[in-house]
């Protein structure tokens, strides 16, 4: 497992904004990078590894949009997708496939202002936290504009929300999260961090390996943290909102490692390692070959409104008593637990 020195497009600088990636010259560049340092197709490798690029999009990555993942240092996403590239970069001939998320969102949704409003039609600002209890009492309902421009009956509407809310609490999630509008359908911010974007294409061209992207989030009634699902899967009524996603689950169980990075660690990368680790059988197969790699992700600290990054860090020692990994991306691979040993025996 060598890895490989950084190619010259890249810079580092530029991992703070928003560009447009020259996929014919990259493209080219990377079939000459491939012949110099002998890769082969990602369908050769004898020791499969999956990367995990969990909503590393401009909405979360770029300063100054609308949900930049800050951490405490104030430049979290940055630091941490200039370091997901370079681990990108360097092991470039042993990541088999990666797999990004995309957070894709409506106006509409149930966990945006436009939702809600109180008694005297205003909407609730960003980062309010809706409880059960708030609900029970009034301060919030759902605007009845909403409701009908989504074809939705007004009663529906309003035991979704009730029943919403006691769900999450019921779940030990977050109380129901009013976000700022992001991530949304067709928007720069949806899309994936140019330099980010830059080093997968590289890597499909370098490899022969199609990119498996998995857009979620776009339900208007529900949350979507996870790669693998909604927070809440049903309705008051027993109707759907949405199933585990278990053609995920089973496209990560042929690999030998899966390796996991994004943002935000507290939230939608936090909730897919929750939702690998709650199916017994899933969490004995995963958890051993599941590598998380610590620097390539960051809390959610919106100062002085919210700081999740002690409930992120005790999530992290939970993921590593239940059997994963908490590595480095600086770390060579074939140094990590459990990796030379399979490599030697495979």
């Amino acid at each position: 497992m060598r890895e490989l020195p950084l190619p010259e497009h890249f810079d580092a600088s530029g991992v703070d904004a928003v560009w447009r990636v020259p996929y014919e010259d990259r493209a080219r560049e990377a079939r000459a990078w491939a012949e110099r340092h002998h890769l082969g197709p990602a369908d050769e490798d004898s020791f499969r590894i999956c990367l995990l690029a969990v909503d590393v999009q401009n909405t979360f990555c770029i300063p100054g949009f609308e949900l930049f993942v800050a951490g405490r240092s104030g430049t979290g996403a940055v630091d941490d997708n200039r370091r997901l590239c370079e681990f990108i970069y360097r092991n470039l001939g042993t990541i088999t496939r990666i797999v990004p998320s995309l957070d894709t969102h409506h106006p509409m949704q149930v966990f945006h202002a436009i939702w809600l409003i109180d008694e005297h039609g205003n909407h609730p600002a960003p980062y309010t936290l809706v409880s059960a209890e708030d609900v029970a009492a009034g301060r919030w309902r759902v605007n009845p504009a909403v409701a009908a421009a989504l074809g939705l009956d007004i009663d529906y509407a309003e035991r979704h929300l009730t029943h919403y809310t006691h769900r999450l609490a019921d779940g030990g999630k977050y109380d129901l999260t009013i976000w700022p509008y992001h991530a949304m359908l067709g928007g720069i911010g949806h899309a994936l961090a140019s330099a980010v974007e830059e080093a997968i294409f590289f890597h499909a061209i370098a490899r022969h390996s199609q990119p498996a992207f998995q857009v979620k989030g776009d339900s208007p009634l529900s949350e979507h943290y996870s790669m693998l699902g909604p927070e809440v899967t049903e309705g008051p009524d027993g109707d759907r909102l949405g199933g585990r996603n278990t053609a995920l689950i089973d496209t990560l169980l042929r690999f030998d490692a899966v390796v996991v990075a994004g943002q935000a660690k507290s939230h939608c990368m936090a909730w897919t390692i929750d939702d690998l680790l709650t199916d017994d059988v899933v969490r004995q197969r995963l958890a051993p070959r599941t590598y998380l790699l610590e620097d390539c992700t960051s809390a959610v600290v919106v100062p002085p409104a919210v700081d999740y990054t002690d409930e992120a860090d005790a999530a992290f020692q939970r993921y590593a008593a239940a059997g994963m990994h908490v590595v480095r991306s600086t770390e060579p691979i074939g140094a990590w637990p459990g990796v030379a040993d399979a490599v030697s025996h495979g």
